[in-house]
């Protein structure tokens, strides 16, 4: 796993001027590489690491380097290469002797025989930079569903880039602002790809590679979504996706430290779970599960119309039957309205983003594993790939005209944007960004030859599923897990699986009207009954009113502080009224907006944004 960051700047040596500021930056990732840290500077360029050791633990340092006779070619790698065994081996056909039983070498060795055709090979979640000094130019690479975050800030005279952005923030050449475009974002929820909020800061887009030189900056597409005629009935289609779900399941349970999976008791995680427990039954080792849970949910829990049933029941159900070693995460309102806990997830996402008591609980539910477990599988994406959403069999989502989680968003999860002034809604005119957001994301899905409309409505909606949606889940995860040093594997972003179940018809995806029918068949044999015949579950919310209360206390407080720069956005008198409305009643959009508008207030406190609005 790991963090990186690093300069360039053609029109200075770095040896001499930039060491301090290299380290401030590299310092920024050290949450998410506990373990070691490194730094490396050659004339223009500067690059840092901050390592989390998962594979050859004495052997992986970085920056990792390699001597030509035409010059040094430097490398910061963050993430998991599957496939690192097979490239080695033919690398070593090539000629390439390896001194380290890293992924990392792999890379850096395939980088010298391939160039940057290199990520094309790469099977696994990465971001890495290389710095090539036989052509002096700086290559950028990013997996290709966005596992991994990667940012780049150009500067007059080269480029800063990092794994989250506070990397790039530490660079004195970079100031903290965000316009009016940035603060759409925020609120827009329609993850935008390359966009990174901050002004002047870019993402590297997934499957892509960007390459920086004296000449400019330049971007390629390696990989993207592509559709294709799908070449199998139903039977060899569960078939193939349980063949690759082995695969890749084999693949990715390759660590020399604790691994572990996360399980919530859904079909996602649920099928996960029994795969690698069975894989690793047969070496006669226990698989570790985990889940998440509230404090006293089970035995008061009351169905709405997100969830119906608690995950606790199924998610034991599962460790009895694949034989995990299981242990529940137990956790109250305290602990989920902590400010601290808050503090901690907004940090590790940089921006007033979150998702409330989902955000708490999932980084505490982290922080928990993390002591005692450094891998853990999970079960993200699956919803997205298989159509598990109710909106993928809501006639208003099926149809278009906006990204089909918005339809109903406000009515089940509250208005996040209801707590801000009118003016500053006026001046982000949110409607009209999502609007223009889903034009161009809807403009670009290619229809099959032949397809029904039906069809190809449906092949819209996973496809914005795809390359919007869960790239914002999986920046999530990543932020959470790696502020506690966590490594999160997501088996069901392989790009292979992503690929072939992308092209399934939805008549397949749904054969039995159901959500997610191709999972629930090609792992019928490993789950319990209960979990085959449950219904999707949302990632649990609390639903204990001492959480609510205690947001408005920390509104109040907040509410003492007139002078405080969050007011520029969000409406006292609103938050007033939020903060002393009677508790039962703010359990569910009210509190949304509590939430923001504490978010916002502690990302002013931690990070002193100048907001530039019309």
């Amino acid at each position: 796993m790991c963090g990186i960051t690093g300069w360039v700047s053609f029109d200075r040596d770095l040896r001499a001027h930039g060491q301090q500021t290299l380290d401030a930056m590299t310092e920024t990732m050290s949450c998410r590489g506990p373990d070691d840290r490194g730094t490396w500077t050659e004339g223009p360029a500067a690059l840092g690491h901050r390592r989390l050791a998962v594979i050859d633990l004495p052997g992986g340092r970085q920056p990792m380097t390699a001597a030509t006779p035409e010059g040094t070619v430097a490398l910061v790698y963050s993430g998991e290469t599957y496939n690192f065994t097979e490239l080695r081996a033919e690398l070593a056909g090539h000629g390439h002797a390896f001194t380290t039983g890293s992924d990392t070498e792999v890379v850096l060795r395939g980088y010298l025989q391939w160039g940057e055709g290199v990520a094309e090979r790469l099977n696994g979640m990465y971001a890495f930079a290389v710095w090539d000094g036989r052509r002096q130019r700086l290559v950028m690479v990013r997996d290709r569903m966005g596992i991994k975050p990667f940012y780049f800030h150009p500067t007059p005279d080269g480029v800063l880039f990092g794994s989250e952005p506070k990397a790039i923030l530490a660079n004195p050449l970079v100031r903290p602002r965000v316009t009016v475009d940035g603060l759409r974002e925020v609120f827009a929820f329609v993850k935008t790809p390359g966009h990174a909020v901050w002004d002047g800061m870019h993402e590297v887009e997934p499957g892509t590679v960007v390459t920086v030189d004296r000449d400019g900056l330049r971007s390629r597409a390696y990989w993207r979504l592509e559709t294709r005629p799908h070449p199998h009935d139903r039977d060899e289609t569960v078939a193939t996706v349980r063949a690759l779900l082995d695969d890749i399941v084999r693949r990715q349970l390759v660590a020399d430290v604790p691994r572990c999976v996360l399980l919530s008791g859904g079909l996602d995680s649920s099928a996960m779970a029994a795969l690698a427990a069975g894989r690793l039954a047969g070496t006669g080792e226990t698989l570790r599960s985990f889940a998440v849970d509230f404090a006293g949910l089970s035995e008061h829990f009351v169905a709405d119309e997100m969830r119906g049933t608690p995950d606790a029941p199924y998610a034991h159900d599962v460790a009895r039957l694949a034989g995990t070693g299981h242990r529940d995460i137990v956790l109250d309102a305290e602990a989920l309205a902590d400010p601290d806990v808050r503090a901690k997830m907004l940090t590790a996402r940089d921006l007033p983003v979150g998702f409330g008591d989902m955000d708490a609980s999932l980084y505490l539910l982290f922080r928990a594993i993390r002591e005692h477990s450094t891998v853990a599988l999970s079960g993200e994406s699956a919803d997205e790939m298989f159509g598990g959403y109710r909106q993928f069999f809501d006639e208003r989502a099926r149809q278009g005209g906006t990204f089909p989680w918005l339809v109903r968003h406000a009515e089940t999860l509250g208005d996040e944007t209801g707590v801000l002034r009118r003016d500053v809604l006026a001046a982000l005119d949110v409607p009209t960004y999502v609007a223009d957001s889903y034009a161009t994301a809807a403009a670009g899905v290619e229809r099959l030859d032949g397809e029904s409309d039906f069809e190809f409505r449906m092949r819209t909606v996973s496809h914005l599923y795809l390359t919007r949606f869960v790239r914002s889940l999986l920046d999530r995860k990543d932020r959470a897990s790696m502020a506690v040093g966590l490594e999160v594997r997501v088996p069901f972003c392989d790009h292979r699986l992503v690929a072939y179940v992308y092209n399934a018809p939805w008549a397949l995806k749904s054969f039995d009207g159901r959500e997610k029918s191709l999972l629930r068949e090609a792992a019928r044999d490993s789950l319990p009954r209960s979990v085959y015949d449950r219904v999707k579950s949302p990632y649990p919310s609390t639903q204990d009113p001492k959480y609510a209360f205690a947001l408005q206390e920390h509104a109040k407080d907040l509410l003492t502080r007139p002078g405080h720069p969050v007011f520029g956005l969000v409406d006292r008198d609103i938050l007033h009224r939020l903060a002393h409305r009677d508790t039962p009643q703010i359990m569910q959009a009210s509190r949304r907006g509590l939430e923001r508008a504490l978010d916002l207030a502690m990302w002013f406190d931690l990070y002193g944004p100048e907001v530039v609005l019309p």
